[in-house]
């Protein structure tokens, strides 16, 4: 199966109602998402990052980062932000698939399995994970590669995924890529 690493919503500006516990949750996510976005580059695995485009259809990969790196965890943005050249694609909802070329471009690449990590576990990652199964794409999500608000609904998000999409739950340093 060839795979392909996609980075969900880590351009934010960290603005919003619950910014504060999900920071916390970035800040320990973050070195297990670098490390597999290092992997993956290393290993020749393709590298998509999509992300929220708030409203702004005028904003791309470099509008989108630097209001990120503009924003209050600054810290968290630039160790993830994606490198130019890297496949970048906005999108609106919280589906990675929702009205976005992201399914054409992983067929045309022949990609049959995903690897989910970034933010949010019980929102984004759940929705673009139950997505990419009806897509008839395996899926892994690497536990501590994503981050969450609700710590209890992002662990019955994982179940989840597990239990009824089939996707594997693992450890980033366990995750075949």
């Amino acid at each position: 199966m060839k795979s392909a690493l996609i980075v969900i919503d880590m351009l934010n500006e960290y603005d919003h109602e619950d910014a504060g516990v999900l920071v916390d949750a970035v800040r320990e996510a973050l070195p297990a998402m670098r490390r597999l976005v290092e992997r993956a580059h290393d290993e020749g695995t393709p590298v998509v990052y999509v992300n929220d485009n708030y409203g702004d259809w005028s904003a791309g990969r470099p509008e989108l980062v630097e209001r990120a790196v503009g924003g209050s965890a600054r810290d968290l943005v630039e160790p993830i932000a994606p490198a130019e050249g890297t496949w970048f694609i906005a999108k609106a909802r919280h589906s990675i698939f929702y009205e976005t070329q992201l399914e054409y471009l992983l067929r045309e690449q022949e990609v049959d399995r995903l690897v989910l990590v970034g933010q949010v576990t019980e929102q984004c990652i759940l929705y673009s994970a139950l997505d990419a199964h009806v897509r008839h794409f395996s899926v892994a999500v690497p536990r501590d590669a994503v981050a969450g608000i609700h710590a209890d609904m992002a662990d019955c998000a994982l179940r989840m995924m597990e239990r009824n999409m089939g996707a594997d739950i693992v450890d980033a340093d366990d995750c075949r890529l």
